[in-house]
């Protein structure tokens, strides 16, 4: 008896003749047609700049983002170059122009001249200016611009403000771009009007006070950690009224704009939070209390520190250290004074840093909540990861493993390279080198005392520090593939 044939739609496929993985998978969507650019804008300079922009943003967003950074930090160290841009009028050495440029744009506050007494107005507006554009982040700024010139927000530029930004909707790109100037802007301004009265009140000039209110409020919003003050800091230790604004501000200005859109839009029903809002605040809280808790007991009767301190004064000092270690970099007693103990934890909460797409660098947070929940959950058994509610996927942690990976070794090289240059011991050396890494800016007082070759090294620490993180989880997203075909499952030995 012959075969029926079996008839099927146009178009359908058996089960059979399509792995599982193929039927599960999602459509792949190009990017890389949309803003489109015409032949015709390369008939100008900016159309030209914009063609080569659009090209390198489609092949490579992270190169597009190095590229960018490298020359606002070259425009700065021109800057910084000109003999106008030092109180005495001679041209700075470009060592320490390009440092202060690289620190300053990678918000740093790594200096290795005094900011305050070599650096004239002019030279402290460029770093200024700056660590303003360092802190919105060039991909958010490059989009910024694209809003003010057109009015609209192309799909490169959302490509690229996604990636710094950390947002997976191109469609949030715009809101979230604009809770970004909100909030710097505001957060500034407010900084600058409760700082300006006590500066005044503490006999400075109109327009000295005006100056110094403008520059710590841009400066501690954006955890830059530069201080423009003849006395730096340390003439503040007992004084509320300008620590605690900028602890706030810092504070802020480290969790992150995808976190404070978040709850600027949600504050009413916390349970609404997205998961990276959930752990970020979570993580950087419990670190905060922790780090000033022990931070303060570890230092409270060092009589090079606090010892000598009232108790209100020893409270505020321990809370500033709660934060200051994580990415501000303000300091009102000697770092160098600090019991090696204090250095030890110190350098892990720099290393761990603030929260994604902020102006604290590090390793982020949410990465290491990651890493936690990973071990817990390991620990248990348990073959999913979960907080608050929700799964966390296989290839987060491989991301945070990789994040974490090449920190340390960018960490361990660094150090290496400054005991070959150096004469100073590992625990001064590995302080700096995970303040530069992790864009903090405390020292130990040993980056002037530097030779070149390790001014050169620690600027280029602190630019990978800054890109590196970013860079490398963008360009390793972007590398995520899926295969039909998959290898036979076996696992060594671990541990």
């Amino acid at each position: 008896m012959p075969r029926r044939a079996i008839s099927r739609p146009a178009g359908h496929i058996s089960a059979l003749e399509v792995p599982k993985d193929a039927i599960a998978e999602p459509p792949t969507l190009d990017f890389t047609r949309g803003d489109h650019v015409t032949s015709a804008d390369a008939t100008t300079p900016f159309g030209r700049v914009k063609l080569y922009a659009d090209k390198v943003a489609k092949q490579s967003p992270a190169r597009l983002a190095i590229l960018t950074f490298l020359t606002i930090i070259a425009l700065v160290t021109i800057a910084l170059e000109m003999p106008f841009a030092t109180q005495s009028g001679q041209r700075a050495p470009f060592v320490d122009a390009l440092f202060t440029g690289t620190s300053a744009v990678c918000v740093t506050g790594l200096t290795t001249v005094n900011t305050a007494s070599y650096w004239s107005v002019f030279g402290q507006a460029v770093i200024l200016a700056a660590i303003k554009v360092g802190g919105l982040g060039v991909m958010t700024l490059a989009s910024i611009l694209a809003l003010a010139v057109s009015r609209h927000i192309g799909l490169t530029q959302r490509m690229l403000a996604a990636t710094e930004t950390k947002t997976d909707s191109l469609g949030a790109v715009g809101s979230l771009i604009k809770a970004v100037i909100v909030t710097s802007f505001t957060m500034e301004g407010l900084l600058f009007v409760i700082m300006l009265p006590r500066f005044i009140m503490l006999g400075e000039s109109i327009g000295t006070a005006v100056w110094h209110a403008f520059f710590m409020a841009i400066s501690a919003f954006n955890n830059a950690g530069f201080v423009v003050l003849p006395n730096s800091m340390t003439a503040y230790f007992s004084d509320w009224w300008i620590m605690m604004p900028i602890i706030v501000g810092m504070f802020v200005g480290a969790l992150g704009f995808p976190v404070t859109l978040d709850i600027a839009r949600r504050w009413r029903n916390p349970r609404l939070w997205t998961l990276h809002t959930k752990m970020t605040l979570t993580t950087y809280v419990l670190l905060t209390i922790g780090a000033a808790a022990i931070l303060g007991a570890s230092e409270w009767d060092n009589p090079k520190t606090l010892s000598p301190m009232p108790a209100h004064a020893k409270m505020l000092t321990s809370i500033l250290m709660g934060v200051n270690s994580r990415s501000l970099g303000i300091s009102t007693i000697n770092v160098g004074d600090e019991t090696s103990a204090t250095w030890f934890l110190q350098d892990i909460l720099m290393f761990i840093g603030g929260g994604s797409a902020s102006t604290a660098g590090g390793i982020k947070v949410t990465t290491l909540a990651v890493m936690v929940l990973a071990i817990i959950a390991e620990a248990r058994g348990d073959r999913d990861i979960e907080a608050f509610g929700r799964r966390i996927p296989p290839q987060t942690v491989r991301l945070s493993v990789a994040v974490v990976s090449i920190g340390s070794l960018l960490v361990a090289v660094s150090i290496f390279g400054l005991l070959v240059f150096t004469e100073f011991s590992l625990d001064e050396i590995s302080f700096e080198v995970i303040s530069a890494f992790a864009t903090v800016g405390l020292s130990t007082g040993i980056t002037p005392l530097l030779p070149a070759a390790g001014k050169y090294l620690l600027t280029a620490l602190m630019f990978s520090g800054r890109m590196g993180t970013m860079t490398v989880a963008a360009a390793l997203a972007l590398r995520e593939r899926r295969r039909v075909i998959r290898m036979p499952e076996e696992r060594p030995a671990i541990g």
